[in-house]
């Protein structure tokens, strides 16, 4: 599947964040409640990569499937146990700020898991050829953070994770959003034409892999990065700076279900790493998948791509411009 660039709908809602947290609302005091924080040095230990040298940051966004909770009866009332990373991104924002690169990991790709220690307290041992996503489930977003920094040498300074039900708010507090498709989606019983979604049609459109395509998870992105374009655009025609009472309710809506790490679990945290990414346009945020090639092994699955993989990370480590070497994923059949 062909395609230059792979958005995905977590970028949205990392935008966002900052967007929010950049124009004043910390002064809502209340809303520092929603956060939950965790404390990544604790929880990782001093075995970590080097901070960029530069004034760079990295930040991992998850988005959790979790069922629990507020998110029992979404994504269809689904019952299934647990918890796993369903999208992840590593969002890397150079020095000057005024750009951003995401790059997606694919929840199926075969992975080292390093040793981590889970929300219990108790150790966890490496494992090799787990599902990326899978992580999440076992020891929780620390674990999911050890192991991204493992496989790709670059630290994490942040963590913003967001759960089924804060995506479902967000999209109904701004009053849904467009989209139009060229293909039936039968699953959702979609027409080819437009359609506006609220909150809980948006999360069934963004986590369709069956029914759309080729079924895939690489495949669902499409669709994902669809929808990408129709938020920004729709959170742009609301102008949210003019309307302090509603911009309030989206910012109530996703810190409900917002967890950090301890450098920004406050929103005068939060205000002050937006403000530092006021030059940042988000329409001009690139955006790519991690190459990779399916597994000899196991065809339903997918592994980093050699060697350029290693030539993506190594951009990132040392915060310099992708080269388009880095960008080419075998499982894909071109460019991200």
């Amino acid at each position: 599947m062909r395609r230059r660039t792979t958005r995905n709908i977590l970028i949205g809602l990392a935008v966002l964040v900052v967007a929010v947290a950049g124009t004043g609302y910390w002064l809502y005091s209340d809303l520092n409640g929603n956060i939950r924080g965790v404390d990544l040095d604790k929880a990782i230990g001093d075995d970590r990569p080097e901070k960029l040298p530069t004034t760079g940051r990295n930040l991992l966004v998850l988005g959790s499937d979790s069922r629990a909770g507020a998110n029992s009866a979404l994504d269809g009332g689904s019952k299934v146990a647990g918890a796993r990373s369903d999208t992840a991104l590593v969002i890397h924002i150079p020095e000057g700020r005024t750009k951003a690169v995401a790059v997606s990991i694919p929840r199926d790709t075969l992975v080292t898991r390093p040793e981590c220690t889970t929300r219990n307290g108790s150790t966890l041992p490496s494992a090799q050829r787990v599902m990326f996503n899978s992580v999440y489930s076992l020891a929780g977003p620390a674990c999911v953070v050890k192991t991204v920094e493992k496989m790709s040498g670059v630290r994490m300074d942040h963590l913003v994770e967001v759960d089924f039900a804060g995506f479902k708010r967000l999209v109904d507090a701004i009053g849904g959003v467009t989209v139009t498709i060229d293909q039936d989606i039968e699953p959702l019983n979609l027409t080819s034409g437009t359609h506006k979604l609220d909150g809980t049609q948006s999360l069934r459109f963004v986590r369709t892999r069956y029914g759309y395509g080729d079924g895939s998870d690489l495949g669902r992105i499409g669709l994902q990065q669809q929808f990408l374009i129709a938020l920004l655009s729709e959170i742009k025609k609301q102008d949210l700076l003019g309307s302090p009472t509603k911009a309030y309710r989206i910012a109530d809506s996703l810190t409900e279900s917002l967890t950090t790490d301890s450098g920004l679990d406050s929103l005068t945290e939060l205000a002050d790493f937006g403000r530092s990414m006021n030059g940042i346009d988000p329409s001009t945020m690139e955006t790519l998948m991690l190459p990779v090639k399916y597994d000899t092994q196991d065809p339903n699955r997918v592994v980093a791509a050699q060697p350029q993989a290693g030539r993506l990370w190594q951009a990132l480590r040392e915060d310099q411009q992708i080269p388009e070497s880095a960008k080419k994923s075998p499982a894909t059949g071109g460019t991200s």
